[in-house]
């Protein structure tokens, strides 16, 4: 088995309005519990809308992201399955549920 990185973009649930939210965020628990329910979930979740803290070899701490960063993740899900293609089904079902595309890394 691999493990699977499920992400989106900070941002990327933006056109979703205020009164469509909840059932994008039933539907989104729904294909979790799914994954639950097939021993595939890891672990995930949203990433709360702030400035990146970035820490350095020395230890210094400085605000990010870094300059050259074009996106940062808004959210993610962590799965446990036998092949890519199972990922990409995984995450077609989040991109459904979230009404936002996903970008899939198998974590090495």
């Amino acid at each position: 088995m691999t493990q699977y990185l499920i992400s989106f973009n900070d941002g990327a649930m933006d056109h979703i309005s205020a009164e469509e939210l909840p059932d994008v965020g039933k539907a989104a628990h729904a294909v979790y519990q799914e994954a639950v329910d097939a021993g595939v979930w890891v672990y995930g979740g949203g990433i709360e809308r702030q400035r990146a803290s970035i820490v350095a070899t020395d230890g210094t701490v400085t605000d990010g992201p870094l300059p050259e960063t074009k996106a940062v993740i808004g959210g993610f899900s962590v799965v446990n399955v036998a092949t890519r293609e199972e990922a990409l089904t995984w995450a077609a079902k989040f991109a459904a549920a979230c009404r936002c595309a996903q970008e899939v890394r198998e974590i090495g």
